[in-house]
């Protein structure tokens, strides 16, 4: 069970830098006093992509635990 757990978190990691680099990138711009809202828009993309990908995803996943 362990491997599973190190294999998920690798497997999820880059998931997670994409979000941090924007997020970050909009913080610091906003700080700066320069427009954030490439960034901040590039993260709504990102979340619309994750909405529309997640139900395809959790079937696939269902559909590979009940075989």
């Amino acid at each position: 069970m362990r491997r599973s757990g190190i294999l998920l978190a690798l497997l999820v990691l880059p998931l997670y830098v994409p979000v941090l680099v924007f997020g970050a990138g909009a913080v610091a711009a906003s700080a700066q006093g320069f427009d954030a809202s490439g960034a901040l828009l590039l993260l709504a993309a990102g979340l619309v992509v994750s909405l529309l990908l997640a139900p395809l995803t959790a079937a696939a996943a269902i559909r590979i635990a009940n075989a």
